[in-house]
């Protein structure tokens, strides 16, 4: 258990790492990973939608071999252990109880993580016992659960005994000027989005990771199309083109 995964090199993805909620997924998976043996290795990243929480997941996936299925809001019993199968490579045939004896076995024998995204769907089904009977027939594998933000509450209030087997949980933060100027390394590679601009992005988008790579994004191509070589928040109407999310109204 407490033998961690040899990390690999990711090639496309080491200019993300830097990123704060990056960070705090690894902080996770290295507690699960690092777990002795007479603890449990269960942990929870959970947070708004936006934040990058997918984004840290896929990083560490890569770095530490990690087996990684996101479910979808359709999925019943059997398609959540028939993905996990396929994601393992196993054989996806038979019962319910025929696919988790083969995932739970494999899973003890090579002591690989696994990575459940959007648990919110696993919790909302009432799929968890489901997780719990993987988790403890492989002899308790490393685990990353991620979620939205009531996750938590849901799981402490509906499942009490698998929330009472998590040993850590994080929760991600919205974006900060550190990690805005790192995503405007990989988002801005013609031009340059001046600091000013970009903190009002990061106020106006809240913090959302994903709203601010989409104004990233179009501040590069609105400089790119006007020959701006660097781009200043007066120069792009003051923040009045930063998208929010938000509907906009029609003018009469």
């Amino acid at each position: 258990m407490s033998q961690q995964t040899d990390p690999v090199n990711v090639t496309g993805y080491n200019n993300i790492a830097s990123l704060a909620n990056v960070g705090l997924c690894m902080e996770l998976m290295e507690l699960a990973i690092n777990s002795p043996n007479y603890l449990d290795s269960i942990v929870g990243f959970y947070g708004y939608s936006g934040y990058g929480k997918s984004t840290g997941a896929a990083y560490v996936a890569n770095r530490y071999r990690a087996y990684y299925v996101e479910c979808l809001s359709c999925w019943t019993r059997k398609d959540l252990i028939k993905n996990i199968c396929i994601e393992i490579g196993l054989d996806s045939g038979g019962t319910i109880s025929d696919m988790v004896a083969r995932v739970s076995a494999e899973l003890a024998i090579t002591n690989r993580p696994l990575i459940i995204d959007e648990f919110d769907y696993v919790v909302k089904k009432r799929m968890v016992d489901l997780v719990r009977d993987i988790y403890m027939g492989s002899g308790r594998t490393p685990i990353l659960i991620i979620g939205e933000e009531q996750v938590e509450a849901n799981l402490r209030k509906q499942w009490e005994r698998f929330h009472n087997r998590m040993v850590g949980w994080e929760a991600a933060q919205p974006v900060d000027m550190t990690d805005a100027k790192q995503l405007r390394q990989l988002y801005c590679r013609e031009v340059h989005i001046d600091d000013d601009l970009l903190l009002q992005i990061v106020k106006v988008t809240k913090g959302v990771t994903r709203r601010v790579c989409i104004n990233l994004e179009r501040a590069q191509e609105f400089a790119l199309s006007n020959g701006i070589d660097t781009l200043t928040l007066a120069e792009w109407g003051n923040g009045a083109d930063i998208y929010t999310g938000e509907t906009v109204r029609r003018k009469h």
